[in-house]
This record gives C-alpha cells, sequence and structure tokens, in this order.
C-alpha cells in the first residue's frame, strides 16, 4: 500500500474540527495509534481519488489489519526461540549440487504440517541443514503457526531443569503443544545426566511419540544414525526414535562440502593468510 501522503486536516472540506477530535478520540480508545498517526493521509487520498465509501473502508481497515498480521508475525517470532532471521531465497543451492532444490521448495509450503509428517536432516556439519530449517521456522512464523525452535542441548537441559524444580511435566506438554518443533544440531554439544535421571533419548522419545502423527517434528544431526544411540545415552531408545521418524518423515541427506570451511578459506585467501585445513573447521 503507498505511503499516505502528508495532508492538513484544517482545509479538509466538510469537517469541522470536533469531529476530527471525535475519530483522534476514538481511536485511541481502540488502541490504533499507528492508524491515528496516519489518519491525515488516508482523508488526503480520498479528497484526491473520491472513492466509494466501501473502498475508503477497505483502504483504512487494510492497513490496520495489515500492522496487527505484522505484530502477530513479529509475536511469533519471538515465541520461537530463534535470534536470527534466515531465508531460503538466502542460500545458496548452487554450493551443494547434491541437493534436490524441488524437495526443499516442496518443504517450504510447509504442507507436511497439515499432514504432520516430520523432517529429518542428515549430513556433515556446515552443509546448510540448520539453515534451511531456520528458514522453515521463519516461514511457519509468517503463516502465524505455533512454531518452537531448540538446540538439541538445550532442549534437553530444559527438560533436565524440569526435573530439578518439578515443572517437567509442564514442560514436557509445552514442547509438544507448536505445530512445528524443530530440533537442531542432535550430536552436537554435551548432553549432561546424573544417574539417577533419565537419559536423554528417554526424553526426545516421550517428547517425539507424544507428537507422532500429531504435530510435525523437524530435526537435524550432524552424526551418523548409527551413533545416536551412544549420543543419547540409551540404543533401544534411540533406535525407537529412528523407527517413529522413518514411520512418518521426509529425510533428506546433504552429501556436500561445508560452507562454513568455505568461507573460512575465502576470509584466510582475502587476508593473505594460510586457508584452514579441514580438521581444523570440522
Amino acid at each position: 500500500m503507498p505511503k499516505p501522503k502528508p495532508h492538513d486536516r484544517r482545509r479538509e472540506p466538510g469537517l469541522k474540527a470536533s469531529v476530527l477530535e471525535q475519530l483522534d478520540a476514538h481511536l485511541e480508545r481502540l488502541g490504533l495509534s499507528e492508524l491515528k498517526n496516519s489518519l491525515d493521509g488516508h482523508l488526503s487520498w480520498a479528497q484526491e481519488r473520491k472513492p466509494s465509501h466501501a473502498e475508503f473502508l477497505e483502504r483504512v481497515l487494510g492497513e490496520v489489519a495489515a500492522m496487527k498480521r505484522e505484530r502477530r508475525v513479529e509475536r511469533r517470532f519471538d515465541l520461537s526461540g530463534l535470534k536470527v532471521k534466515r531465508t531460503l531465497e538466502a542460500f545458496e543451492f548452487a554450493f551443494q549440487p547434491k541437493l534436490d532444490r524441488t524437495a526443499i521448495e516442496n518443504l517450504a509450503t510447509l504442507r507436511f504440517i497439515d499432514t504432520h509428517e516430520d523432517v529429518l536432516f542428515t549430513g556433515k556439519s556446515g552443509t546448510g541443514k540448520s539453515h534451511i530449517l531456520q528458514a522453515l521456522v521463519l516461514r511457519a512464523c509468517q503463516q502465524e503457526l505455533p512454531v518452537r525452535y531448540a538446540r538439541c542441548v538445550d532442549l534437553v537441559d530444559a527438560l533436565y531443569a524440569g526435573l530439578a524444580d518439578g515443572t517437567y511435566e509442564r514442560r514436557m506438554k509445552a514442547w509438544c503443544r507448536p505445530s512445528l518443533l524443530v530440533i537442531d544440531d542432535v550430536g552436537l554439544g554435551q548432553l549432561k545426566r546424573r544417574d539417577d535421571e533419565p537419559t536423554a533419548a528417554h526424553m526426545l522419545f516421550t517428547l517425539l511419540d507424544r507428537r507422532h502423527m500429531v504435530a510435525s517434528t523437524a530435526i537435524t544431526s550432524n552424526i551418523k544414525l548409527s551413533g545416536w544411540g551412544k549420543y543419547l545415552g540409551d540404543t533401544t531408545l534411540a533406535a525407537a526414535i529412528l523407527d517413529r521418524l522413518a514411520a512418518n518423515s521426509i529425510h533428506i541427506d546433504i552429501d556436500g562440502p561445508s560452507y562454513r570451511q568455505h568461507l573460512a578459506r575465502r576470509r584466510a585467501k582475502e587476508q593473505g593468510l594460510e586457508p584452514p585445513s579441514d580438521e581444523a573447521q570440522a
């Protein structure tokens, strides 16, 4: 919508000062301060274009609806747990030629959320798994869907904290609630546990079992699926988690180079330094 032009309402024919004051008062009471600030511009547009009453209302209410939607989208993002907005448009598909771009673009429609399918991204560190799923989180926020994002280690730590303060079940229900839950970086970071506490595998199995066929979960992992048992602390439950995912998931493996290593080498070259080895960047 074009930005309304500045308008001097004192020159508006047929509008009394009392009517304008009442309009300001109504907008203030309704909490529409932004519209109050742009009302003069709308009146100027109406004076110039001579729209029908319905057209004028559509323009004004359209601005209100757009502002409210923008606030809801920002609220969704604030609640998601993400700190940085990454878009799919910024992903460099040319750097990962083996990646099926069509499959990713199909995921970006978020239809898998409607069918309660899960998504599993595997591949070594730096190949773009997190970027893609964080872009899906942003898309979900833009569609005003309830969505949560967490690194695996942070999610598990939050559930362990619930055991300590008696809020475990409430926290578990909160993680079960979103239409889309993204668990990033399974295999990255150390999972801490005392001997008398359930394993991370137990917690994740409970979470994914409750969400199975009810809501979508998207996961990234930079370790082989055969290594999940050792990482999560229970081989049997890790296998059960993977069985749940295999039964109703879209699995995409990114077999390609690390973009972070690529950037590190490029920066080193620009600075005249020795490029880091693959081992240093792993």
